[in-house]
């Protein structure tokens, strides 16, 4: 057997077989949370970093497809709006990031690596921050829908063993609850208003429904997804997340006028669960493994830009704040 198919069951078994992980894993299953100061497994370290890093990193990169209606937007009030959207999710990655850093400490990394990291390769960030937002319909889906998913994910993971990460999740659920009532507010208006703009809006949903579709993962998990789930960092499956996603926004987008693009979907009684139309995986893959995306490789670039032009303010703090250390 593979490691590739090996069941959760499999997993612990032999996580068991290490006196000292079967400690740490015996204080996670009696609900124990674990500090960033208590001591844990290599490899739950790295299953963290992992997923924390990439989170942090989706969220700054999340700011790109948005960023670019910010001057766009119809009216100032929408301006407003969406520029303090765009200031919160550049927040949120910074607060995971600092999560991140206490894991990647022991490992000789800082914040500034982690960043870095975009650059050359190493970190990945979500399938739908690689895709173009050519109308302000555009916005709203990312702002309806993104958002929507990402609160599924997000609060799957608020009873998360690892208490950091678990604590900074509370205070970004909340504020990714109102970015979705802001997109909501785009997506009534736009549905409520001219038949261009009717259309403009069914256009948008079906450039985005497949990104949707793969933002949760293949139904598969991999070997890491299976072992976060043992360790409890995560505590639901990539399908139980699409599934809830179905559940909550099928009949919310019937009810706004849409049509969904997946002429197969449909929801079975005897089974209790949606069926719909698989993405093409190996799309996904070349989106999120090698920056194949539409706005990879140019957000990509704007990112290492406005990085290393701020290099010089990242630069003097640093040196004042140690001369501030050195005075006291």
């Amino acid at each position: 057997m593979t490691t590739a198919t090996r069941t959760l069951e499999e997993i612990r078994a032999e996580i068991l077989q290490d006196e000292q992980k079967a400690k740490f894993l015996a204080r996670i299953e009696r609900g124990e949370k674990i500090e960033a100061t208590d001591w844990m497994p290599d490899e739950y370290r790295l299953l963290l970093l992992r997923l924390i890093h990439m989170h942090g990193v989706s969220e700054i990169m999340g700011c790109y497809p948005e960023k670019e209606w910010v001057p766009k937007a119809p009216t100032l009030r929408r301006k407003l709006a969406i520029m303090a959207k765009v200031q919160d999710e550049v927040g949120h990655g910074q607060l995971l990031l600092r999560v991140a850093e206490d894991l990647a400490a022991p490992l000789g990394k800082v914040r500034d690596d982690l960043i870095t990291d975009i650059f050359v390769g190493k970190v990945k960030f979500h399938n739908v921050f690689h895709m173009e937002a050519p109308t302000w319909a555009d916005a709203g889906v990312i702002g309806w829908l993104v958002d929507g998913a990402a609160i599924i994910t997000q609060a799957s993971l608020l009873d998360t063993s690892y208490a950091p990460y678990g604590r900074v999740l509370k205070r970004i659920c909340a504020e990714e609850s109102f970015h979705m009532q802001h997109g909501e507010s785009i997506i009534l208006a736009l549905a409520d208003g001219t038949e261009t703009q009717r259309r403009m809006l069914q256009e948008a949903l079906e450039r985005w429904w497949e990104a949707l579709m793969f933002f949760f993962g293949p139904p598969e998990m991999s070997e890491a997804a299976k072992k976060m789930m043992v360790y409890k960092i995560r505590t639901k499956t990539n399908e139980e997340l699409r599934q809830k996603f179905l559940d909550r926004y099928v009949p919310r987008i019937k009810a706004v006028g849409l049509t969904i693009p997946d002429p197969n979907l449909r929801y079975d009684e005897t089974k209790k669960r949606w069926v719909y139309t698989e993405p093409d995986w190996d799309k996904f893959a070349r989106i999120v493994q090698k920056n194949q995306g539409p706005k990879s490789q140019e957000r990509i670039a704007l990112r290492r830009q406005a990085h290393e032009g701020n290099r010089w303010v990242r630069e003097a703090m640093t040196r004042a704040s140690q001369a501030a250390a050195q005075a006291v």
